[in-house]
Formats: C-alpha cells, sequence, structure tokens
C-alpha cells in the first residue's frame, strides 16, 4: 500500500459520470493514486458507454442509474449509498479531470470544523480562464449566495467540494438537481439546514471530455439560465422536516 494513499475508511470520493469513456479510465488511475478502490464510488448517470467497464476493472464501487438524470439526481443517489453504508465524509469529484486529487487531503481535513467545503477556483490568484459571459454570471450567483447565507463565497458553482456526516444525513433525503441547483442551490439548502460551509483554495485543470461550454451560445445560455436560477434563489424557503 502507498504510503501517500489517505486512510480514512469512513471517506467516499463520489463521482458522478455521463458518457465519459474517453477520460474516465485516466481520472481514477489519478485518483486512485490518492485513495483506495473501495474508497470510490462512480455513479453513472445513464451511460450507453464504456463507463461501467472501465469502473469494474478497477473493482471501484459502481452504482448504475438507468437514465440520464443529472449531476444533482447522481450526487443524491451517491449520498444515500454514503448513508447506508456508513461513510462520514464524501468528496464530489468530476470525471473529467479538471478536479486534482491533492487536494481532497485537504477538503478532509476541513471538514473536521465545517459540514460543507467547496473548493473554489477564485478563492486565490489563479490561472482559471471562462468567458466574460459566463465570468459575469457566475459573479451574479456568487453575490446572491454570499447575500443570503451571510459569508463571502468566491465560487458557489465549483462541483469539488466535500460534506461531511451532517451534511451527508441532510443531502441524502433531499438534493437539488435542477440546472445549477446542485451546486448553487445545495449551498442555500445547507445554510438554511444549519450546516456551516466554507471555501478552500484549489487550480483546476481544463476539461479533458465531454462537451466544452465555451462558447458564446452556450455562455449566453449560461448567463440565462443562471438569471433564472437567482431569481429562484431569492425566494428560497427553509425546508420543513414534515414538508
Amino acid at each position: 500500500m502507498e504510503e501517500s494513499l489517505i486512510m480514512d475508511s469512513f471517506l467516499l470520493v463520489v463521482i458522478p459520470a455521463f458518457n465519459e469513456e474517453a477520460v474516465l479510465g485516466r481520472t481514477l488511475d489519478a485518483l486512485l493514486q490518492e485513495v483506495s478502490s473501495n474508497q470510490v464510488l462512480v455513479v453513472s448517470d445513464g451511460s450507453t458507454d464504456k463507463t461501467s467497464q472501465i469502473v469494474n476493472d478497477r473493482k471501484i464501487n459502481l452504482l448504475e442509474l438507468p437514465f440520464n438524470l443529472g449531476v444533482g439526481a447522481a450526487m443524491r443517489s451517491g449520498f444515500q449509498f454514503a448513508k447506508e453504508n456508513g461513510f462520514q465524509k464524501v468528496i464530489q469529484f468530476d470525471a473529467d479531470l479538471q478536479h486534482q486529487p491533492k487536494y481532497i487531503k485537504e477538503i478532509v481535513s476541513e471538514l473536521d470544523k465545517y459540514d460543507v467545503v467547496v473548493g473554489s477556483r477564485f478563492a486565490a490568484n489563479s490561472s482559471y480562464k471562462v468567458s466574460l459571459v459566463r465570468s459575469l454570471a457566475m459573479g451574479l450567483l456568487k453575490d446572491s449566495v454570499t447575500r443570503h447565507i451571510g459569508r463571502k463565497m468566491t465560487d458557489v458553482t465549483s462541483g469539488f467540494r466535500g460534506a461531511n456526516k451532517k451534511a451527508i444525513d441532510v443531502f441524502a433525503d433531499f438534493y437539488p438537481s435542477e440546472y445549477l441547483a446542485d451546486t448553487v442551490e445545495s449551498l442555500i439548502m445547507a445554510h438554511d439546514k444549519g450546516l456551516s460551509i466554507n471555501e478552500i483554495a484549489v487550480t483546476m485543470q481544463e476539461r479533458q471530455g465531454g462537451m466544452p461550454s465555451q462558447n458564446i451560445f452556450r455562455s449566453t445560455l449560461y448567463l440565462f439560465r443562471s438569471i433564472l436560477v437567482i431569481i429562484a434563489t431569492l425566494t428560497v424557503k427553509p425546508r420543513k422536516d414534515n414538508q
């Protein structure tokens, strides 16, 4: 066993994946330099490619959803798996090599102090670049969430984040699945449920697979959808336990 592995049997790294065969193998191989195979769960979100085969070849936990339901639904399934199997910390990790496994240990450490920890691309000096339109949308979302939770946030759309046992219990019961809700609304909900939130600075790499988001049409669509999310976010009310 390599000394660099994070020896925490209560840690689960959850990877939502939809037809990521082109890059998933490299992602898993990089991840297995930091954690063991039984600490990883891939949620195949209705994939029709070789995603399942790639996961099974590495003897990694696999959960297959019958249809493509989106990242939020895949993560809820991951949180339910974690809760049912006694895991106490969950790391959400992308399948496309944007996230760097070396930051997992730092997020895990922060989860001893905070319930939800977000890996921020913008918390420190970073070379991570997005289009002007997309940057505007992300800024509007960031400011909206910051006002709601009363804590400065620099990156509310990052999918590189962690949850401790308290947060797992909340997210296993309900996790937003609409567009951007798995990142933005989940932070609103976490705050309204009394969970503490923090960020750490991370650097991310260029997406190595799947459909790129950096073009004029997609960036404009992102801005439009973000405005709708902001409007919805401003009307979010805390969920009642009996609802």
